[in-house]
């Protein structure tokens, strides 16, 4: 029996309104761009929620009914309130997991777990971007090429300041001849994070079956796998110790 895993897409949804070049893209949001394609997959009940919205649509309730939380924020990482990336800190060590995409590597959640300033390189050409699966037995990787090209896209190069991956799945090329970690999982406390680097907001990146599948997988790898809740404290010994005072 399939389980279902609920997932929530969280954008900022500011260039969308206010950038006609971005608006012509995604004209329902890049949020929904993504959302849409989710809804079409068995096995996922799929929500969004904008930084608008009271508590940027991440209430407590919300976040207690998303297993997998994909984030995609570019102009306004520093209206984040604190008080809900704390909410979605300790969401993702108790299981929840989250998908890091694009400039979200800047976020206030990504840079907390990840304990470094996430900078990086970047340039915008509209250059060609070639990913390389590094880790094809990844189930990340499932269903995927050895490798796929995104026409336009925005350079992001290295040095990359995150901590090493745990897991690396994919390397980017682009045009211009730089090279990037462009898929990286992590594991913290409970909860598992894949960060992905595609998705400019003026090129048509989230429409592009390799990267919606790529998403679809980090998703249903990401969603918590249940297993025995770690105990912390004291305790009391499971055995007799001999010689104990």
């Amino acid at each position: 029996m399939q389980r279902t895993i609920r997932v929530t897409v969280w954008n900022e949804f500011i260039q969308e309104r206010t950038e006609e070049a971005v608006a012509k893209v995604y004209p329902r949001g890049i949020h929904e761009a993504i959302a849409e394609y989710l809804r079409q997959q068995p096995g996922l009940v799929v929500r969004t929620a904008t930084l608008d919205q009271p508590e940027h649509g991440l209430a407590e309730d919300v976040l207690r009914e998303t297993d997998v939380l994909i984030w995609w924020g570019h102009v306004a990482h520093d209206k984040v309130s604190d008080a809900v990336v704390e909410r979605v800190y300790r969401r993702v060590l108790e299981g929840m997991g989250l998908i890091v995409l694009h400039s979200g590597h800047y976020s206030k959640i990504f840079r907390r777990l990840m304990g470094t300033s996430c900078s990086l390189k970047w340039r915008e050409a509209g250059e060609r971007e070639r990913v390389w699966v590094v880790a094809p037995w990844h189930p990340i990787a499932e269903g995927l090429p050895e490798y796929f090209e995104i026409e336009h896209e925005e350079m992001y190069g290295e040095y990359f300041d995150i901590p090493p991956p745990d897991e690396l799945v994919f390397i980017s090329w682009f045009e211009g001849g730089e090279v990037f970690r462009s898929g990286c999982c992590f594991y913290r406390g409970r909860g598992r994070v894949f960060y992905f680097r595609p998705g400019h907001e003026t090129h048509p990146t989230f429409y592009n079956p390799h990267v919606r599948r790529v998403i679809l997988n980090a998703v249903k790898w990401a969603a918590p796998v249940g297993g025995p809740a770690p105990r912390y404290g004291n305790v009391k010994p499971l055995e007799p110790i001999r010689g104990a005072r």
